[in-house]
């Protein structure tokens, strides 16, 4: 049997890396993907584990061959998810994992529609402002553009086809893994 390839996106800050952190840690089995990126590795990154570090040339020569699933450009750097890896991984019996934002939420679905689409909410606008600034990490012209992207997200969310409210770790981590067991009883 085919593994099955489920889409993780949700606001900045709404805690996404940490319910997928908890969820892969219960649940070996899946593997989440890796992306490629022309950036420079972080101290202590190793290329395969953390991303696929590739020149901007490699990067480039994968865009126009159409090797990626989806890609985007962040800070001059790109990053995007390798088509190979994501269907070896499905062909192998083995459900993938992709945590990417919402615009490449909807390009991975466009080429493969029988991905399953999980939205991350906040529980409100609010907590997620609260969320952002309890960071201490970004100024508050940063934290402003978040939430104004977060509102176009919170749109574009609508679409997807499961969301999921972080209000509690634990409720959302047991709703996650509702939506992974109600998808699996429909592949049998």
């Amino acid at each position: 049997m085919k593994g099955r390839l489920y889409i993780v996106a949700g606001c900045s800050g709404v805690g996404k890396g940490t319910l997928l952190k908890l969820f892969l840690k219960q649940n070996p089995n899946i593997i989440f993907s890796i992306s490629a990126t022309t950036r420079k590795p972080r101290e202590g990154e190793q290329d395969g584990v953390n991303y696929f570090y590739v020149s901007k040339e490699e990067f480039q020569n994968s865009i126009d061959n159409n090797e990626f699933l989806e890609w985007a450009e962040f800070s001059g750097n790109f990053y995007g998810t390798k088509k190979s890896f994501v269907e070896k991984t499905l062909n192998k019996g083995i459900d993938v994992i992709l945590e990417i934002e919402v615009k490449g939420a909807a390009q991975v679905k466009q080429k493969m529609p029988e991905a399953v689409s999980i939205f991350i909410m906040p529980p409100s606008v609010e907590e997620l402002e609260v969320r952002l600034r309890g960071r201490h990490t970004e100024s508050e012209e940063a934290i402003q553009k978040r939430l104004n992207e977060a509102n176009r997200e919170l749109e574009a969310g609508k679409s997807f086809d499961y969301k999921i409210v972080n209000d509690n770790l634990d409720d959302a981590l047991k709703r996650l893994q509702d939506v992974f067991d109600s998808e699996r009883r429909k592949q049998c």
